[in-house]
């Protein structure tokens, strides 16, 4: 015990010296020695910021433009709500760029539309549905426990037990006047069809006299609709003579031809100068066909819709007016004795006139229009009409019976002319197709089809008075030449230009001896060339517009015809 009492007074006094002397004031003051590291000294400020910013990183919500995430994001932030400021132009604060949908953003959800389907109905039925997201449900959750978390497809087997007996004690409810009334919802219920339902053939009931009325009116309007728009509009025909007498004194028509007319074109010559001007058209003239063999006579198609013969040899003036087109004519064509003539119209129809007496003595239409119309000209087919028409068919009808006898369907556009050749056995066709088919008269079969990747359309073709050459008129500003012989080859040696004609079925002709080619052009003019040389050899200012037609006189030696679209017909020699 001694011992351990000395041990602590010993360290009592050890304390006590340990403790600092309190200084005095001739001391000097404590000095505090610096402690040294042999560590090298490290900046730790980088360190400190990139630990703020991971811990930033992992509080910030992912920018939903971002393709990618530098670290792994929480559950939470990767569901978290879209934040950032509202959009200035967006009510919802969605940007135009991330809108998909006129609400705002939709996402792509890969659920089946049954089961949304499902889960839909459920929700607006009980009020609860399953989370698309998780195993758990979102909505009334009282009522999901109630109903054993059901949905509206799987109810049941008591509940459909259950519905049955309601819905059959609802029917023994209802009353029998209800069921036969329309007006009741009742009888809606009760004859609401399903659409997979078949149809059932119900007992037709007799129709009452008004409704009898109605459905004959209905009808009657219905097929005289159908049948105007199958065949051409139907207009009155009318016509005017315009001479003093239609018989002279003798009882001769008003159409024979003079006696003393005789042809004396061994040599023909270019006109000069005007000496006639026929103007009685309020529209353009569209075409001009002299009387045959004698030319005392001329007939122009105009879209005014009216054709006029005009008298050459005496007064000059108009002789009759036929009317019975409700849209302009576009081609007219007379028989080999001049006693009748066709008229074709954009009102879908072909008329076959008496010259004599302006009478319609037959119409066609088979509901296009058409282009281009031409009798047969053997003398024993003057009954056969060929007509060129919108819908690329050329179709054939005998006059006498009204028949469409042959259909010619070959072309692949609308059909511009047809020119019979070779004895009157072929015919040559052209087309908006750009090429040229030759046909067998009578047989709807191609013998001869020239197309090349030159070629342009041909609107007017004309035959050469020695019958072994067609003129065709380009739409390309040139007169090309084909043989009428077996292989019906361009002839590269003839080709007559100059003249501007795209745009314009100007007719193309040649005078009665040959030598000379005529055209009229997009300018006004009438172009002459010499046949063997393929010079120009006369240019005749002609008509203010369109110089669309020229009709070189058959017995007249120096005088043609031209037409245009200013209306006029004139008349040179």
């Amino acid at each position: 015990m001694d011992s351990l009492q000395i041990y602590a007074n010993n360290s009592d006094e050890e304390d006590l010296s340990h403790q600092p002397s309190t200084p005095s004031a001739d001391s000097s003051p404590p000095r505090l020695i610096p402690s040294k590291s042999a560590a090298p000294k490290v900046d730790d400020t980088m360190l400190a910021l990139t630990a703020a910013e991971a811990r930033q990183a992992q509080s910030r919500p992912i920018d939903p433009t971002q393709h990618v995430v530098a670290f792994n994001p929480t559950y939470d932030q990767l569901w978290a709500p879209t934040y950032g400021p509202a959009h200035p132009y967006a009510k919802d604060g969605i940007a135009q760029g991330m809108r998909n949908h006129k609400l705002g953003f939709v996402e792509d959800a890969s659920i089946d539309s049954f089961v949304f389907d499902e889960q839909y109905n459920t929700f607006h039925k009980y009020g609860y549905a399953a989370d698309p997201s998780g195993s758990n449900y979102i909505g009334d959750l009282d009522a999901l426990q109630k109903n054993d978390a059901i949905s509206v497809y799987n109810i049941p087997q008591n509940e459909q037990k259950k519905r049955k007996i309601e819905r059959e004690k609802d029917e023994d409810e209802v009353d029998p006047t209800e069921i036969d009334n329309p007006a009741t919802d009742v009888w809606l219920m009760k004859n609401k069809r399903s659409p997979w339902a078949g149809k059932k053939e119900g007992v037709q009931t007799e129709l009452t006299e008004e409704q009898k009325k109605y459905a004959e009116e209905y009808a009657k309007k219905k097929e005289e609709k159908g049948h105007q728009g199958e065949k051409g509009e139907h207009v009155v025909d009318k016509t005017t003579f315009h001479g003093k007498e239609e018989r002279d004194y003798q009882g001769r028509s008003w159409i024979a031809p003079p006696k003393d007319a005789k042809a004396t074109n061994d040599h023909c010559y270019i006109p000069k100068r005007l000496v006639h001007t026929w103007s009685g058209h309020t529209k353009g003239v569209s075409a001009i066909r002299f009387f045959p063999k004698y030319g005392h006579l001329i007939l122009s198609a105009g879209m005014d819709t009216k054709v006029k013969i005009w008298d050459v040899f005496n007064s000059g003036k108009c002789m009759r007016t036929y009317m019975g087109h409700s849209k302009a004519v576009r081609d007219i064509s007379f028989c080999n004795d001049g006693t009748k003539f066709l008229t074709a119209g954009y009102d879908k129809n072909i008329k076959y006139w008496d010259t004599e007496t302006g009478q319609v003595i037959s119409t066609f239409s088979t509901g296009k229009i058409p282009y281009v119309v031409k009798l047969n000209p053997d003398e024993d087919k003057q009954n056969i009409l060929l007509a060129g028409m919108s819908d690329k068919k050329i179709v054939q009808w005998d006059i006498n019976t009204g028949q469409i006898t042959q259909e010619y369907d070959q072309h692949l556009g609308a059909v511009n002319t047809i020119t019979f050749v070779d004895n009157n056995r072929r015919f040559v066709t052209s087309s908006d197709d750009k090429s040229l088919r030759v046909w067998e008269f009578g047989i709807p079969v191609v013998i001869k089809y020239i197309s090349e990747p030159h070629m342009h359309s041909m609107p007017s073709i004309s035959l050469h008075p020695n019958t072994n050459w067609l003129a065709a008129q380009s739409l390309d500003n040139q007169i090309l030449i084909y043989s009428t012989r077996e292989r019906f080859q361009l002839n590269k040696k003839k080709r007559f230009a100059g003249h501007i004609v795209a745009g314009y079925a100007c007719q193309v002709n040649f005078s009665p001896d040959g030598r000379f080619v005529m055209s009229g052009d997009g300018e006004g003019k009438c172009w002459f060339w010499d046949w063997k040389s393929c010079k120009v050899f006369r240019i005749l200012k002609c008509h203010e517009g369109v110089c669309i037609g020229c009709e070189w006189h058959p017995l007249e030696q120096s005088k043609v015809a031209t037409c245009g679209w200013d209306g006029l017909i004139k008349y040179w020699d």
